[in-house]
């Protein structure tokens, strides 16, 4: 029987600041989902920032699948193969997913095929509950991803950006 690629989920934002909480929500979303389907494969981590700890945290994984709200002008979602880059945007003590997964490939043996998904945001003022718009795209994002988890193979064959 074939190994399971080890996956992670990594939701990160502030959920004190309407969308940007939709990182959290969807790891959140995932996790109870996963349970559900006895899915033993994927492990799920949230934060309101990476950090350069982070490294640490993804060197161990296959796959990895950064998720945060998005100001771009995007559909819904869009989920990104991430390239690692040594170029530090530090803001509060933050770093990019990009920054984390050079680190990974610096410091550790291993480094996993990483994505990003974006989640279309709308609202991002200093109050807790995401906006039905979000929530949507969320739940959109969430269809996506499901069938690619259950065969993670897809992933690793998936294009550039969708």
């Amino acid at each position: 029987m074939q190994k399971l690629p080890q996956i992670l989920i990594y939701g990160y934002g502030n959920p004190g600041r309407q969308d940007d909480g939709l990182g959290n929500h969807f790891v959140e979303m995932a996790k109870e989902w996963a349970a559900e389907q006895g899915l033993k494969n994927i492990a799920f981590d949230s934060n309101y920032q990476l950090n350069i700890e982070d490294a640490a945290e993804i060197a161990d994984k296959d796959i990895v699948i950064f998720v945060d709200a998005s100001l771009e002008e995007i559909d819904s979602f869009v989920l990104d193969e991430i390239t690692p880059d040594a170029k530090v945007e530090f803001s509060m003590h933050a770093v990019s997913a990009s920054y984390v997964v050079h680190l990974c490939k610096e410091i550790y043996p291993h480094c996993p095929a990483a994505w990003l998904l974006h989640l279309k945001g709308y609202e991002w003022e200093f109050r807790e509950g995401l906006t039905e718009k979000a929530l949507v795209n969320c739940q959109k994002a969430f269809e996506h991803l499901k069938p690619i988890l259950l065969n993670p193979q897809q992933l690793l064959d998936y294009p550039q950006t969708h």
